[in-house]
């Protein structure tokens, strides 16, 4: 598995990671997560749950470009079955391609997605599919862990839809049944996800003011972590919603602790500008917890289901605390829903490497 970051760093495609890498392990199979330490603060080599973690140097330090030719050597003077490549997203991707085409190993990639913060880096996303398309369409396969994206590679791409496979994210929440028919508090509004720019957090804080006019009891607890926290502080500070507003997320191995918070919310909100497969708005429809989304990517799915309800990202802070205060008074309650689990994500990569591996 190789992927340009990996625990303790926090994300989905590195909790993907973890709980995918764990499973084939203990299924027998020799897993080696290959990843990078731009700042050298991590292990070089250590051992987690029966796989292998290896990092090695990336470049530049406080960039994300990730430039880590250790990768390429690594792929290269050692023997591996396949090459499972984890995100497309920086220059660890085509690097991991191309060694691996090199040595002529099958390798495999999940897209994962996903947004980012910087929007010179998501108007480039269509010339860098082009520059990829090479190397992708000599992959074994292409996971979608979202079925819009197969779909939207296969066009973006010209690469046929039997050249994908789709494999959803699992969302095993461990949570105890009877949190899906506790009772909410009825004052506390939830947003939910990484914080980054792209994940709307500050859309949620901006509508507050306008939530309290009406309902001076709601507080609003941010639930993740991530760079953009001093912003959305300074943001609650400028907005004088400092002391209605709490930041703090939630350890990825605390399952538990995140069913139990997304189950108090009298409503949970995600209203970020790309999701390709939105675990925690779902896991939160699985507690059937009325959930607000932004009507894009695959969040715009969880509402043509009828999960979920959708706004504009291009609404107002006056229009998305009106949408917030209509669903907190008149909460939309899922129905019951069966998520896809991590066992089943393994299976699907196990069953698929054994397709080409002989």
């Amino acid at each position: 598995m190789v992927s340009a970051r990996y625990l303790p760093f926090m994300g989905g495609v590195e909790n993907h990671i973890y709980q995918v890498s764990r499973r084939l392990a203990k299924r027998g199979v020799d897993v080696t997560v290959l990843t990078t330490d731009p700042q050298n603060h991590w292990p070089v080599a250590e051992e987690v749950e029966g796989f292998h973690v290896r990092r090695v140097r990336a470049w530049p330090a406080n960039r994300d470009y990730f430039f880590a030719p250790g990768v390429m050597d690594v792929l290269q003077r050692e023997r591996w079955d396949v090459v499972h490549v984890q995100s497309y997203h920086t220059l660890v991707a085509p690097m991991a391609m191309a060694a691996a085409r090199g040595a002529r190993i099958p390798y495999v990639v999940t897209f994962h997605g996903g947004g980012h913060s910087s929007r010179v880096r998501n108007a480039a996303r269509g010339l860098q599919w082009q520059l990829l398309r090479p190397f992708l369409a000599r992959a074994a396969r292409l996971v979608a862990t979202a079925r819009f994206e197969i779909g939207l590679y296969g066009r973006a791409l010209r690469l046929p839809a039997e050249q994908f496979i789709y494999s959803p994210n699992g969302g095993d929440i461990a949570a105890d049944p009877r949190l899906a028919n506790a009772t909410p508090d009825p004052s506390l509004l939830i947003s939910v996800g990484r914080l980054e720019r792209y994940k709307g957090h500050d859309r949620v804080i901006a509508a507050l003011p306008h939530v309290l006019k009406q309902r001076p009891d709601i507080h609003l607890r941010v639930l993740g972590g991530g760079p953009f926290e001093k912003q959305l502080q300074d943001l609650a500070h400028k907005l004088g919603v400092a002391d209605r507003v709490e930041i703090r997320g939630v350890p990825l191995a605390e399952r538990n602790a995140m069913a139990e918070t997304l189950s108090r919310g009298a409503l949970v909100a995600l209203m970020s500008e790309y999701e390709t497969h939105p675990m925690a708005a779902m896991e939160a429809i699985a507690l059937r917890r009325s959930v607000l989304v932004a009507d894009t990517s695959g969040l715009s799915e969880l509402a043509e289901n009828g999960w979920a309800r959708a706004i504009s990202l291009r609404s107002s802070p006056e229009q998305l605390a009106a949408a917030m205060l209509d669903q907190l008074q008149h909460p939309h309650v899922p129905p019951p829903i069966t998520l896809p689990t991590w066992d089943d994500c393994a299976n699907d990569l196990y069953q698929l490497y054994n397709s080409f591996i002989r």
